[in-house]
């Protein structure tokens, strides 16, 4: 091609598509190979969107994935005629005899998704270079945007100090004149002091307690204020169904009573509290998922089925599954949190992980656990960049609330400390609590005090 062909490259294959998904419907286990390649988004059609939309869904919920499923799921959803209906799938299908160049033709389809890209930062491009503003603003816009480009498709190669230390200036002056934020708000004071600002992208947090302490619920909190910030979340409930979520959902929200709810014993202002409760959920970037026993291909296609995820939920950590079969529950918690780690840099989210404490922290006077009361596995402790605990100081059963501990035991984000919290119960909410809880102390019950 000479320099004035007016030949294009090609951004789109729809053959390697069709392979792909042909692949996929027609053999077992080929979405294993290029699960964690593609997304939707990567598609140069909406049908071939839909369609892999749809396979990563029945993979995620661990149902079998062939045309006939595909069809069903589509038709379900009323999309199956819009994809081309069941002769498109079946032909899709037909078409693969092997699954063994599946990846080749995935690298494809990532390569025209890449070329699009391209073609369309060189549009905005030109539109800044036709608009207003003075000369040297356009070429800033313009280097940043292709810079972003170009660091995305070499973002695994060495870069130079004085690259990183450059981005890293424009980075502090947002925040100083209040462009960005230092973190994601947990919307409690102390935990936001000590992580200065809140969550971040690309760290995993622990948050560690004995049974019933309320961890759940607590980091449930976390995930409604996420996303009523605007961050999508996603709360993978391996433990309470959805419906459980939903309802402490309602009681938080709506400051209604949780066993109301369970009850239908509610007064008039209660009804009108829980209908307001529901249209404001309704607005939420929030999304519950009650699969149990997932493993990590699970975790990480769950999230990429989430658009713009920003904060991932685990609850929790012990009743995730790992691939190992050795019987060695160290080595597959381990697995599992080091994996977590890996999803939360390589998607650029903050990944919240809920882990259960031994028995140790029973037998002391003092309930405020330590880092060596994890369970199953010091890689708890050493992957994890926050490792935040709760634990039970005080009980006011006349009141319906308790006082309950929270610290950082680890925080590479900021500081250590601690707060108290109080948690009631029966509406499920969460508020920095002004007790003090220094001291030493049993677990009291009012009436000990």
């Amino acid at each position: 091609m000479n320099a004035y062909s007016t030949e294009t490259a090609p951004t789109s294959s729809i053959e390697a598509e069709q392979s792909v998904l042909g692949a996929i419907l027609a053999h077992d286990g080929a979405f294993d190979q290029v699960g964690d390649m593609l997304t939707a988004a990567h598609f140069a059609t909406r049908d071939h969107a839909t369609i892999w939309t749809t396979i990563a869904g029945l993979a995620a919920a661990r149902r079998p994935v062939d045309a006939l499923t595909v069809h069903e799921a589509l038709r379900d959803r009323g999309q199956d005629e819009a994809c081309g209906g069941w002769s498109y799938l079946a032909q899709l299908a037909a078409s693969s005899l092997t699954s063994r160049s599946v990846r080749r033709h995935a690298a494809v389809v990532l390569e025209r998704f890449a070329a699009r890209t391209l073609m369309h930062a060189a549009e905005h491009a030109l539109d800044i270079a036709r608009g207003q503003g003075s000369v040297g603003d356009k070429v800033d816009r313009i280097t940043s945007l292709f810079s972003g480009l170009q660091r995305e498709q070499v973002r695994k190669a060495p870069r130079a100090i004085a690259d990183l230390a450059a981005e890293r200036i424009e980075e502090y002056e947002a925040l100083a004149d209040g462009k960005k934020v230092a973190g994601w708000s947990t919307r409690i004071p102390a935990l936001n002091r000590w992580l200065n600002g809140g969550v971040r992208p690309g760290a995993l947090y622990m948050l560690a307690a004995r049974p019933g302490i309320g961890k759940s619920s607590f980091s449930q909190q976390l995930g409604m204020h996420f996303a009523a910030d605007g961050l999508p979340t996603l709360f993978l409930s391996q433990e309470m169904a959805d419906t459980e979520v939903a309802d402490r959902a309602v009681a938080n929200s709506g400051r209604v009573s949780y066993s109301g709810l369970l009850t239908g014993k509610m007064e008039r202002e209660d009804w009108a509290r829980t209908t307001e409760a529901m249209e404001s959920l309704a607005t939420l970037p929030l999304f519950i998922d009650d699969q149990p026993a997932l493993t990590l291909r699970d975790i990480r296609l769950k999230a990429k089925l989430v658009p713009g995820l920003k904060v991932l939920i685990v609850d929790y950590l012990q009743l995730t599954a790992s691939s190992r079969r050795d019987g060695n529950r160290n080595a597959e918690i381990e697995e599992v949190t080091r994996g977590l780690k890996t999803l939360a840099k390589e998607l650029g989210i903050a990944v919240i992980a809920l882990s259960q404490l031994n028995r140790d922290v029973e037998k002391r006077n003092t309930k405020r656990p330590m880092l060596s009361d994890l369970r199953d596995s010091g890689a708890v402790e050493q992957d994890a960049d926050v490792v935040l605990f709760l634990w039970p100081v005080r009980e006011f059963p006349k009141e319906g609330r308790a006082i309950v501990g929270l610290c950082a035991e680890k925080n590479r984000q900021g500081a250590r400390g601690e707060v108290g919290l109080d948690f009631h119960g029966d509406t499920q909410r969460w508020v920095e609590s002004t007790a003090d809880i220094s001291a030493p102390t049993r677990h009291a019950k009012e009436n000990d005090l």
